[in-house]
């Protein structure tokens, strides 16, 4: 009996180490509160701006008729991605900066890493949708209509956000179905896939597998996607004899390009790499740039280029300035 006993202890001692990690504690960048506080501060600063930028992009497209069609539903959608993915890590991480204890339950932890990559790999699949929407209107303007239809961009959207939920679903059931007994502290700013792996106490190599090989394969077709695209537009923009033609396209698809390098530059270098080469502390600046950052410049980048977006809010600035004077 004894000897039943002896050989059964150790897997109870185990088996409790395993259960016993129900919360987990995110260490974030530094451990002062003077340095938290500022950091607080800023991140706070670019929060409302992510918000007032994309909410208030959002709004426009649907106020100003001239904005009602595909190219701008797609580019509200993407606002309304940025809004979430932001909101997923941003009010967690602030609260953190002021917060003596930081910890995250474990449906909590889930839960935010679903949303996340949820949000990023729509953002990913609407991105080359983007690319073909620019495609179809550049190289056959005449048949724009008919072959980017309610029917074909709304399918699209609709396809963007179920791999998205796949994708996700995916890796938060492979992460969290793993063992936690070593140590429940993430060196990182939110629940992100790489540092729960690099403490959890199982084998984790399919894990990596899956990450790699899955990361690796959705990013590189819509990379594709994009690229093919904008090869089609590139021959459209050579049979252009106007420069105010060219200028005209290459302010379109400018922005969306530089929107693309910089999202899927900072995933590649992520989420690509070998494990040896991790360093959580610098995984966790490049992390706030593709969360926070990102999310921020966005509203900017495609704005500011943008010649309808542009009319678009001045009229609308126009309009509240003459009806202020009116109501004055």
């Amino acid at each position: 009996m004894s000897i039943l006993l002896s050989t059964l202890d150790p897997y109870k001692i185990q088996l409790r180490n395993i259960t016993e990690v129900t919360v987990f504690t995110l260490l974030g960048f530094t451990g002062d509160f003077e340095l938290q506080v500022y950091l607080f501060l800023l991140f706070f600063a670019v929060y409302i701006f992510t918000l007032v930028g994309n909410l208030g992009l959002v709004l426009l497209v649907m106020a100003d008729a001239r904005l009602h069609n595909p190219m701008y539903y797609f580019l509200s959608v993407l606002s309304f991605l940025d809004v979430c993915s932001s909101s997923v890590v941003t009010p967690k991480m602030l609260v953190n900066f002021l917060a003596e204890n930081k910890v995250i339950s474990f449906p909590g932890c889930a839960t935010q890493m679903l949303l996340f990559v949820t949000l990023g790999t729509t953002e990913s699949f609407l991105l080359a949708a983007m690319a073909y929407d620019r495609y179809v209107a550049i190289y056959s303007p005449l048949l724009y209509s008919v072959n980017m239809s309610p029917r074909v961009y709304v399918s699209l959207i609709i396809a963007s956000y179920l791999c998205g939920i796949s994708h996700a679903t995916l890796h938060t059931v492979a992460t969290f179905n793993l063992s936690f007994c070593a140590s429940n502290e993430i060196r990182h700013i939110f629940c992100d896939i790489p540092p729960l792996l690099a403490i959890s106490c199982s084998d984790t190599l399919i894990n990596k597998l899956l990450l790699f090989y899955f990361v690796g394969s959705i990013d590189m077709v819509n990379i594709l996607i994009v690229l093919i695209s904008y090869g089609f537009i590139f021959m459209a923009i050579l049979k252009v004899h106007s420069a105010e033609g060219r200028r005209n396209v290459f302010s379109t698809c400018g922005s969306h390009l530089t929107g693309v390098s910089i999202y899927h530059g900072t995933i590649l270098f992520t989420y690509l790499r070998p494990s040896s080469s991790y360093a959580l502390d610098h995984d966790m600046i490049v992390s706030v740039f593709y969360t926070i950052v990102i999310p921020m410049l966005n509203p900017i980048i495609y704005s500011l280029r943008n010649k309808d977006v542009k009319e678009a809010m001045k009229k609308l600035f126009q309009r509240n300035w003459f009806l202020n004077k009116v109501h004055f």
